[in-house]
């Protein structure tokens, strides 16, 4: 009898580690911030978890193989999809010529010096000479626009390099929680 006990705790367990395993593989993945690029919204060291096979929405914050080093991976927000087009004028943001509302980056706004802009201006015309975001793409940027390497730099991001959604952060604690 303790023989036939001892099986069936052994089988549970495998079965137990297979389910966690297959959730890990499929389901979500932690992820290690590494750099300020996103602060203050993450800060370096920072443990998330990205979630598998969502749908994307404009400012959700992602994680993909870096374009410019393959053994790397980088976390920014999404800004813009295929077809769109992207201008920042006077520290405001503009797709599709409407304005957007950013209050993410309200914190870093408010410790720049007077005058001086988070994001400086752009359009898509002026760093590609293409107007629009292109099929299969994203345009991404940092939250902490003075340093990130974001689309700016490294190009439109292909969809299909997107790892996962960056929804929970779970460490520090106090960061536990869902991110905006």
């Amino acid at each position: 009898m303790i023989k036939k006990d001892l099986l069936q705790s052994i089988l549970w367990l495998v079965i137990l580690a297979g389910v966690v395993i297959l959730v890990r593989v499929y389901v979500f993945s932690p992820v290690i911030v590494s750099g300020t690029s996103m602060d203050p919204t993450l800060e370096d060291g920072e443990r998330v978890i990205s979630l598998k096979f969502t749908k994307i929405k404009r400012f959700d914050i992602v994680t993909f193989q870096a374009p410019d080093d393959p053994t790397k991976n980088y976390i920014k927000r999404v800004i813009a999809f295929p077809g769109e087009t992207v201008e920042y004028k006077e520290d405001t943001l503009y797709i599709d010529g409407k304005k957007y509302d950013e209050p993410y980056l309200d914190e870093y706004k408010s410790k720049m010096p007077t005058g001086t802009p988070l994001t400086n201006d752009f359009s898509l015309e002026t760093l590609f000479g293409s107007s629009t975001v292109p099929k299969g793409s994203l345009f991404v940027l940092g939250d902490n626009r003075q340093i990130s390497k974001d689309s700016r730099i490294i190009g439109f991001i292909n969809s299909k390099k997107i790892l996962g959604d960056v929804r929970f952060s779970f460490w520090p604690l106090h960061k536990f929680g869902f991110i905006n």
